[in-house]
């Protein structure tokens, strides 16, 4: 008698992470470091499997290679050892992956519309099929009335929306973040987060994030990728199991929002006092 074998929920999520997401195996990578011309080792023997549809957060400490990890999803950066596949092939930049940077890098001489159209120039659409898209990607912002100003005539958050809707209008199948809202204030902070998961409900594209916020991980993330000192590896994968949509109720004073924030925020403060790298190590917790 043949026994019927039941594929598990993480087998299935790597079965769909190594044709549709997003593998990295046994990933490591150094850089030459500026003082002393040795090789430094920022990321070691990282595996993750990342399947299509999901939010993903890298939450850790300055220095444990989170922004490396994404340029090597783009192609930027190639890993010294392991290997990364990208909807089931080398990564590589194109329309189907968009970079939101902290930094909101906008061209100065060219308007809002202008901005996001630059996006869609190596796309294959023709004229109208773009006026069409950046016209969608405005009202998903909510910038259409700003379409014709200058970069130097917008708010920080403004800005940062622009760059979403930039990053967004090519409809990457790949939406990487690099502590985005960062630069810009607490309430803005705060909409921009609502804003994003708003956005992202509509294409769910996978998005992998990268931020020092706890609570923001918290808010944003499927699951959350914690990521241990220099040279950064995979601590943790903490699955977040608040409901979505999250703008629809207080999820800060969510039971489950209140657990989390307490045991990743004590998480962080053991990673960082005891990483002899680190200037608090060894201070009294």
């Amino acid at each position: 008698m043949n026994a019927v074998q039941t594929i598990s929920e993480e087998q299935n999520n790597i079965i769909a992470a190594q044709k549709f997401g997003i593998v990295f195996e046994k990933v490591t990578k150094s850089f030459e470091s500026a003082e002393s011309r040795l090789e430094v080792r920022v990321l070691n023997d990282i595996t993750l499997f990342v399947p299509p549809q999901r939010f993903v957060v890298f939450l850790g400490a300055s220095g444990c290679g989170k922004t490396t990890l994404l340029r090597m999803v783009n192609g930027l950066i190639k890993p010294d050892s392991g290997s990364i596949k990208v909807l089931g092939e080398s990564p590589k930049p194109g329309p189907n992956m968009g970079f939101v940077f902290q930094s909101f890098r906008l061209i100065p001489w060219l308007t809002v519309s202008g901005n996001i159209d630059f996006a869609l120039q190596n796309t294959g659409l023709n004229y109208d099929q773009r006026r069409e898209r950046v016209d969608l990607n405005l009202e998903l912002v909510g910038l259409s009335k700003f379409r014709d100003n200058y970069p130097s005539e917008l708010s920080g958050g403004m800005k940062q929306r622009v760059a979403l809707a930039r990053a967004h209008a090519p409809n990457p199948k790949i939406l990487l973040m690099d502590e985005p809202f960062a630069s810009i204030d607490a309430q803005t902070r705060d909409l921009m987060q609502f804003e994003l998961m708003r956005i992202w409900a509509v294409q769910k594209a996978i998005v992998l994030f990268v931020t020092h916020s706890v609570d923001e991980a918290i808010i944003l993330a499927d699951e959350i990728v914690l990521l241990g000192p220099r040279p950064g590896r995979v601590i943790e994968v903490l699955p977040i199991d608040l409901p979505r949509p999250r703008g629809a109720y207080d999820t800060r004073s969510d039971k489950r929002f209140v657990e989390l924030r307490s045991y990743l925020s004590n998480r962080m403060r053991e990673l960082v006092f005891s990483d002899p790298t680190s200037e608090f190590y060894g201070r009294d917790r």
